[in-house]
């Protein structure tokens, strides 16, 4: 391995799955401002995560919907008046000529 290429600053975390509310201790280099209180009483610091090898289909073998951060509700606010949109379509659109006998 190259010599000092590697972070120095390696130190036991806690890494939160917050859709399934699950965590696991391991070092790290990654920043974190908040702290959480393990199992072992003591104090280490917290990353966030919203998907983990715990809630991941993959690992777990089923289908689950993750949406915490409302990612489709801002697409569909930034991008729902679009000329490409369904909503502006259907009302764009003139309705169907009736057909004559």
């Amino acid at each position: 391995m190259k010599k000092e290429i590697h972070p120095e600053n390696y130190r036991l975390v806690v890494f939160k799955d917050f859709s399934c509310d699950e965590a696991f201790l391991s070092k790290s280099c990654a920043p974190s401002k908040e702290t959480i209180v393990w199992e072992d009483g003591n104090e280490y610091p917290l990353v966030k995560l919203e998907i983990s090898n715990k809630s991941h289909p993959f690992f777990t073998g089923k289908m689950k919907y993750v949406d915490s951060a409302g990612r489709i509700d801002k697409f569909n606010k930034k991008f729902g008046k679009s000329k490409f949109s369904k909503q502006d379509k259907s009302e764009s659109e003139s309705p169907e000529v009736a057909e004559t006998k």
